[in-house]
């Protein structure tokens, strides 16, 4: 470019002498000068152009170091750059490793749990199944019994509050004359209970009271254990009390007390051995009794199993009354009035002596005492008619003859009678009974006992079953279901008694 340029400027410089030759051949010597002068110039200009080349190869190079440390720096930044676009490139690929890995390991858990899934499935399946095998019902039978169960409780509930409504809407003057009444009837009550509940034992001395305790209390305890009764040991000289509400066990503690004291032999398995001879005796007394019966009424060829209930009802009682001679005088009032009448007396007196066989076992059996009574003596061979008699006197079925019609007229007359029944006593036998069958209902029970007139229920437990925090928690669920179940004054007092025993021979 600076070649061409100076070139320029010579050719320029040649045409203008040039013009300036031929113009004026007179100015020859002025060609010269000027010629000279345009060698000068031309020196000066090829001078000029040398030091703007160089100049310019020293701006090039200049130039050009610079690009080229630029390029050096781009080069090195863009190798920076590369290098950590690796770097990140190999993070991503290890995390893309990791993800890989993470989302397998996923997948595996999620095929287990899929596995179990389907496994808790097929055994939820299977139990369903089973379930519905053994109460044959479908779940839509099972959720429609629950629903019928559930609105059936709601109405109860709403029945309750209504009553409850209506009863707290009535006059000042009724409330007070109900109050009245009920503790009449209370007070009554407890003083009837009092005497037909408790036994007293006479005692040679008072010495003999503290043989009767025995060290730490060892020997009253293994008796009130052996017996399921209350033994009372107080002030009154030379005599202590036995109190239960059942009494055939009273009369078992009695006679095996009695033989204790006779025999001044007091310790655990002498009381152990005397209460299961005592019982034996009371066994042969139901026995006798039944026969007893039988043999007044005129009544023959009765199974000995309805022989035995009936000598039960000799330790029965329905308010107040005892089952055992109000069987009896149902015989023979029935008998009397199928004379008259011109009935058959044998199946007037059979169903009047066995009418209320059922509550012997009414305890032990689901129902009520007539249609217990009525199954039972089915069993072994009682007439249709007499069965027609015990299962029809209180008209749960049709009264198919005029002795069944009898029956239920001997059996008004016997309990009506002045002073033959008191309600307040069988509402009590209920009470203590069904404190020991809520007992009783629990799993690891062996034994329960309804003492002081049902103010205490004393629980014996298996002690191989249930431990020291089971038994307390166990009268814990006790009281709570009586609480729920039951209506009674004051309090109860739930024990339940765990005890092991270790036994073992010296040879």
């Amino acid at each position: 470019m600076v070649l061409g340029l100076i070139g320029l400027i010579v050719g320029v410089v040649i045409g203008i002498f040039g013009l300036l030759f031929s113009q004026n051949a007179q100015g020859r010597s002025r060609r010269a000068l000027a010629e000279a002068e345009a060698k000068s110039i031309t020196d000066r200009a090829a001078l000029d152009g040398q030091q703007v080349l160089l100049k310019a190869e020293e701006k090039a190079k200049v130039v050009t170091d610079e690009s080229t440390e630029l390029a050096l720096r781009r080069r090195r930044e863009l190798d920076k750059e590369d290098e950590r676009l690796q770097k990140r490139r190999e993070d991503l690929d290890n995390r893309f490793e990791r993800m890989e890995q993470r989302e397998q390991t996923l997948n595996k858990r999620q095929s287990v749990m899929d596995r179990q899934r389907a496994d808790l499935q097929k055994l939820q399946d299977e139990r369903t199944a089973e379930l519905q095998r053994i109460a044959q019902l479908t779940v839509d039978e099972a959720r429609a019994e629950l629903m019928q169960t559930a609105e059936k409780d709601a109405r109860n509930d709403m029945a309750r509050i209504i009553r409850q409504v209506e009863a707290e809407a009535r006059e000042d003057a009724d409330n007070r004359a109900r109050e009245v009444i009920a503790l009449a009837v209370q007070r009554l009550a407890s003083e009837h209970v009092s005497e037909i509940s408790v036994s007293v034992v006479s005692l040679p001395s008072d010495e003999m009271k503290g043989r009767i305790i025995g060290r730490a209390g060892r020997n009253i305890r293994s008796f009130e254990l052996a017996t399921g009764v209350d033994v009372v040991v107080d002030d009154t000289p030379e005599a202590i009390t036995i109190s239960s509400f059942d009494p055939v066990r009273r009369e078992v503690a009695k006679r095996a007390m009695a033989k204790l004291v006779t025999d001044g032999r007091i310790h655990p398995a002498r009381i152990e051995k005397l209460v299961e001879d005592a019982r034996g005796e009371v066994d042969q007394i139901i026995r006798t009794e039944g026969e007893s019966a039988a043999y007044v009424t005129g009544i023959a060829g009765l199974h000995p199993e309805i022989l035995k209930l009936l000598g039960r009802l000799k330790f029965r009682y329905s308010y107040g009354q005892n089952m055992h001679a109000h069987a009896i005088e149902t015989a023979h009032i029935a008998g009397m009035i199928a004379a008259e009448l011109g009935a058959d007396v044998q199946i007037a007196k059979a169903g009047g002596l066995l009418h209320d066989l059922g509550k012997a076992i009414d305890h032990e059996v689901e129902g009520t005492h007539a249609l217990i009574g009525a199954e039972f003596c089915k069993r072994y061979g009682v007439t249709a008619k007499v069965i027609n008699c015990i299962a029809a006197h209180h008209h749960e079925v049709e009264q198919e003859c005029t002795e069944a019609y009898i029956v239920e007229a001997a059996d008004a007359i016997s309990g009506a009678r002045p002073g033959a029944r008191r309600e307040s006593l069988d509402a009590y036998v209920r009470r203590v009974r069904t404190l020991e069958e809520i007992a009783n209902s629990f799993d690891g029970v062996e034994q329960s006992y309804a003492l002081q007139a049902g103010r205490e229920v004393r629980i014996i437990v298996r002690p191989e079953q249930l431990d020291d925090l089971g038994a307390l928690q166990l009268s814990r669920e006790i009281a709570k279901k009586i609480e729920e179940t039951m209506q009674y004054p004051g309090q109860i007092k739930v024990q339940v008694i765990r005890e092991t025993r270790s036994i073992e021979y010296a040879r």
